[in-house]
C-alpha cells in the first residue's frame, strides 16, 4: 500500500503540506491507476506497478488523522507495516530532495505520528519529499500549508518525477537500491580555515554535519472534519 499525505480541501492544492497528495498523483499518472473510489475515509485505487499489486491511498481524514484511514485499509486487507509505503512532506530536506528511510519517529510530522499511533508501529517504510527550511520569522504551520512558489515549482514537479520512479524500484529492487539511488547526498561541510592557537598545534573545525531538522506537521483549522 503506497499513502500519500496531504489535506483534502481544495484549498490546500498546491501547498507544501500536500506534497504527499502530489506525488501520489504522479504515480497514479504514471503507473495509470485511478485514485476514484472512497473506503475508510480516503480515495483510493488499485493496480500494478512492476508486476506487483498496489493501493493508491489518499486519506480525507485531514493530516492529523491519517492514521486512521491508513489502519482501516491495514485491517481489511491485513496489510503489515513494511508494507506501508508513505509519502509526505518535510522542512529538514531542501526544495525538492528526496530521502527514503525503512522505519523512523514521527518527527514531529502529525500526519506520520498519527499512523504510528493508528497502526501501533513506526517500522514502515518511507519517501520524504523536502520542501525546505521554514524562514525564521514563519511559524512552522503557516510555512507548511503555504503555496509553493513558482521558482519552487519546477524543482517539486521533478521530485514527484523522482519518488514515481523510487517506488517502482522499490517494489521491484528493494528499498536499499532505491535508497543508494534516490537519496539526497548530503553536501559535505567546507573546511573552515586552520587556526594556529598560541601553543603552536594546529586546528580545524568538526566537519560533521548531524542531521537534527525537524520535519512539518501543520495544524488544519478542522483536523476533526472528514471529506
Amino acid at each position: 500500500m503506497i499513502v500519500g499525505l496531504g489535506n483534502p480541501d481544495k484549498k490546500y492544492i498546491g501547498t507544501r503540506h500536500n506534497t504527499g497528495f502530489t506525488v501520489l498523483d504522479r504515480i497514479s499518472e504514471d503507473y495509470q491507476i485511478p485514485v476514484r473510489e472512497r473506503k475508510y475515509r480516503a480515495m483510493f485505487g488499485s493496480g500494478y506497478i512492476g508486476g506487483q499489486k498496489v493501493l493508491l491511498v489518499k486519506p480525507q481524514t485531514y493530516m492529523n488523522l491519517s492514521g486512521e484511514a491508513v489502519q482501516g485499509f491495514c485491517a481489511f486487507y491485513k496489510i503489515a507495516p513494511e508494507d506501508v509505503l508513505v509519502i509526505f512532506d518535510d522542512v529538514s530536506l531542501d526544495v525538492g530532495q528526496l530521502r527514503i528511510r525503512k522505519k523512523g519517529s514521527a518527527g514531529g510530522h502529525n500526519g506520520i505520528k498519527s499512523i504510528i499511533g493508528c497502526i501501533g508501529s513506526q517500522d514502515f517504510p518511507r519517501i520524504k519529499v523536502g520542501v525546505g527550511h521554514k524562514p525564521k520569522e514563519w511559524d512552522l504551520a503557516d510555512y507548511v500549508l503555504g503555496h509553493i512558489s513558482a521558482e519552487e515549482e519546477p524543482l517539486m514537479k521533478e521530485a514527484a518525477k523522482q519518488a514515481s520512479e523510487a517506488v517502482l524500484v522499490i517494489l521491484t529492487e528493494g528499498i536499499e537500491e532505491a535508497m543508494n539511488r534516490f537519496n539526497a547526498k548530503k553536501e559535505k561541510k567546507e573546511k573552515k580555515p586552520k587556526e594556529k592557537p598560541e601553543n603552536g598545534t594546529e586546528k580545524t573545525a568538526d566537519e560533521d554535519v548531524p542531521d537534527t531538522a525537524l520535519t512539518a506537521g501543520g495544524i488544519p483549522e478542522d483536523p476533526g472534519t472528514t471529506a
